[in-house]
């Protein structure tokens, strides 16, 4: 294996300090996924160099002249603390002729807009929740909320990481949506999309590859505990908060009892979902199963968390590759998808 020089780029309030060397120093909460990849990249022999970012892309360029790296590890999530602006960090590298781990800027955006995604899948006929979007300061039209298949659930239209998600982002009536969008855009600034409500099983389906595509073993969020007065969703408090998913039962495990067939209709279906937003290297696709087994897509995300602890970690392994090794294919990913042997 060739040892490469590895340009990695993280938000520059999530460099994980020399001396973080121990999973359980309270410090890893905050760059779990920094400190995995650069551990990982160390591991496999790789020269490494840290570059923090957050709304200048001058320390890249100056990485760039001074060190010449062959690859950019692409870490970072946002871009001048904007979401939305993420694919800028791969757009300037394929400017300077730099490989970088991850999706291209196409994908990216396709992807990161929830209601340009939704309409893209729904024109290849894919099922997708029935949704509206808001946007900040235009006038909504109160006749088309009052026809929408209600319960909705009201998110931000760009935003990952369930950002402002929580139960009192159901809304079961124009009026409640109506009042959840405009605290979205107040709390958030952005704009909003209110998607049906999709009673079912919560999926997780990471695919990774450029042209020749692998579909990963599948991940489920379950739900032990919760009762029917509360909506089974991926809140914030959900994805973030360890305690909360204790209290109520709540745990990622790998996807079982799924009906005959399903699983190769669900590998067949991501495998469009990933070419039609034209996303590359890896990805992790949300699903919904109905208790009649139709799949609806929820959202697709590039790019998605890495840590070793995270699903897309978790369904490599349980395909066959250690967290290194799937480094190592992220890697040569992207490599590949810029033609360097």
């Amino acid at each position: 294996m060739k040892k490469l020089k590895v340009m990695v780029l993280v938000h520059k309030d999530l460099i994980p300090p020399d001396d973080l060397t121990q999973i359980d120093d309270p410090r890893m909460e905050k760059c779990r996924t920094e400190f995995d990849v650069k551990t990982a990249l160390l591991n496999l022999g790789h020269e490494i160099n840290i570059v923090g970012i957050t709304d200048d892309v001058a320390p890249i360029r100056n990485t760039i002249e001074a060190w010449q790296p062959d690859i950019a590890y692409n870490l970072m999530e946002a871009f001048a603390y904007d979401g939305a602006l993420d694919y800028y960090i791969v757009t300037y590298l394929d400017m300077k002729g730099i490989p970088y781990s991850g999706c291209n800027p196409r994908g990216m955006i396709l992807a990161r807009d929830k209601a340009l995604s939704k309409k893209l899948l729904a024109y290849h006929r894919i099922p997708v929740p029935k949704f509206m979007a808001f946007p900040v300061g235009q006038r909504i039209n109160s006749k088309k909320t009052s026809a929408l298949p209600y319960p909705m659930i009201v998110k931000t239209l760009t935003e990952q990481g369930s950002i402002g998600i929580a139960q009192s982002s159901i809304v079961e009536n124009s009026a409640q949506l109506l009042d959840r969008v405009q605290q979205m855009h107040s709390m958030t600034g952005h704009d909003t999309i209110a998607e049906q409500y999709i009673d079912g099983r919560e999926l997780y389906v990471t695919v990774i590859g450029n042209e020749r595509l692998q579909v990963l073993p599948i991940r489920e969020m379950v739900f032990d505990k919760i009762d029917d007065s509360m909506y089974r969703i991926a809140s914030y408090s959900v994805k973030w908060n360890r305690k909360y998913r204790e209290r109520w039962g709540i745990d990622y495990q790998f996807a079982r009892n799924m009906p005959t067939g399903m699983m190769e209709h669900i590998n067949k279906l991501c495998k469009r979902v990933y070419r039609i937003l034209e996303l590359s290297s890896y990805a992790r696709l949300d699903l919904r199963l109905t208790g009649d087994g139709k799949i609806y897509v929820l959202e697709a995300n590039p790019n998605a968390a890495i840590a070793n602890n995270d699903d897309v970690a978790f369904s490599a392994e349980k395909a066959g590759m250690s967290y290194e090794q799937l480094i190592q294919r992220i890697l040569n990913l992207g490599l590949r998808a810029h033609h360097v042997a």
